[in-house]
């Protein structure tokens, strides 16, 4: 039987994925996400370098996520990071009261 559970309050640090910050882990050839991937693709970020289109991603303890657009990286105490999408976000969290 399902029970109802409410989320716990969480302090957590967290920057809107930007191109060009920094704030991956590394990136992947577009072609090897669409081939090799079983994931949506839709709305992956998608830079083009070299010729090449890539998807950015971080590295958690549940393998590599592909950041996608408005996408914000979440930060907790413990360095483990994750994605969010902007929608979730701002439903997710707030700025504390000063």
């Amino acid at each position: 039987m399902r029970e109802k559970y409410e989320r716990i309050s969480l302090s957590v640090e967290a920057q809107k994925y930007e191109i060009g910050e920094g704030l991956e882990d590394g990136f992947e050839p577009w072609s090897n996400v669409v081939t090799d991937g079983w994931i949506v693709t839709d709305k992956l970020v998608k830079i083009e370098k070299d010729g090449r289109i890539l998807c950015p991603y971080i590295k958690n303890r549940r393998g590599i996520v592909f950041i996608r657009e408005n996408d914000y990286i979440i930060y907790e105490e413990n360095g483990e990071r994750h994605c969010c999408g902007g929608d979730k976000f701002k439903l997710r969290f707030k700025k504390p009261q000063e």
